[in-house]
């Protein structure tokens, strides 16, 4: 990777392409989003366990430990009441409501008002019955049909 003269950033190939191409240039704000994109979001597991510990693996609990770690220690009636907490919280599934996945994946953000960004949003309803879904879209005088499916790409088509 390197600046040329015009302030393009070029980026070298480790093997050239099909078409012959060895080098890649792009402007510096260009490069920037290309990088950015390959930033994994927080909180996004990247490794992937197989065999005993993988997540539903039958055999996983005589492999893993469970439960926090052993006090050496002796145990007061203040650190078991702790303990009894601890336990609680590990055994609440945790679950993201669809309002923030909406956000996280979409860019949609479903809890405050669109307009004075301040409001919260309340949902009433969703709606997933198609005949009352395009009454109301004829009602609000849009095309109640959904756009149709793209062709998928064939082989050799980038």
């Amino acid at each position: 990777m390197q600046i040329n003269a015009a302030g393009q950033v070029e980026l070298r190939l480790k093997a050239p392409w099909r078409d012959g191409t060895t080098h890649l240039v792009m402007s510096p704000l260009e490069f920037m989003q290309r990088v950015a994109a390959l930033v994994s979001r927080p909180r996004l597991h990247l490794i992937r366990f197989h065999g005993v510990l993988a997540p539903n693996a039958k055999l996983r609990s005589l492999v893993v430990p469970q439960g926090p770690p052993e006090q050496v220690g002796p145990a007061t009636e203040a650190d078991s009441v702790a303990e009894c907490e601890v336990e609680t919280v590990q055994v609440r599934p945790h679950r993201i409501s669809w309002a923030l996945l909406l956000k996280r994946v979409f860019d949609i953000d479903m809890q405050h008002c669109p307009n004075c960004g301040g409001g919260e949003l309340k949902i009433i309803a969703a709606i997933l019955e198609r005949p009352v879904i395009e009454k109301i879209l004829t009602h609000l005088g849009l095309d109640p049909q959904p756009p149709p499916m793209g062709r998928a790409r064939e082989v050799g088509q980038d």
